[in-house]
């Protein structure tokens, strides 16, 4: 039903910025962005809500990145700003409908089902 795709990877030096979309064809309700870097988990960075006015940040990017939803084009984006080499990942988008939502459950991998293909993000260092 729903398919998602990522742009905007790339290479950026320490402190600098670079800027994620993420489109989505089909309905969503919960989007999120995500990580994974080769030997780590997959990490939870941020996530937006269709009835929640709540963008819930972890704590090794806030302050740092932001995210915002376009809800008329059905888009994601994360802004990422002060970079640093330990940011560098396969960063993706994903969607996902769960029954209640909080800080724990809207950054949990597992609650997503619908992911997109991934985008690589490399900081130099």
């Amino acid at each position: 039903q729903v398919h998602l795709l990522e742009t905007g990877g790339g290479s950026a030096q320490v402190g600098g910025s670079l800027r994620l979309s993420c489109t989505a064809s089909g309905s969503t309700y919960c989007m999120g962005w995500f990580r994974q870097a080769p030997g780590k988990e997959r990490e939870g960075l941020a996530s937006s809500c269709v009835r929640s006015g709540t963008i819930y940040y972890a704590d090794s990017v806030n302050g740092r990145f932001t995210m915002s939803r376009d809800r008329a084009e059905n888009a994601v984006y994360l802004q990422m700003n002060s970079l640093k080499p330990e940011d560098t990942a396969m960063y993706y988008c994903a969607a996902g409908q769960f029954a209640w939502v909080n800080r724990a459950a809207a950054l949990q991998p597992s609650n997503y089902n619908v992911w997109g293909q991934g985008t690589q993000v490399t900081v130099a260092s």
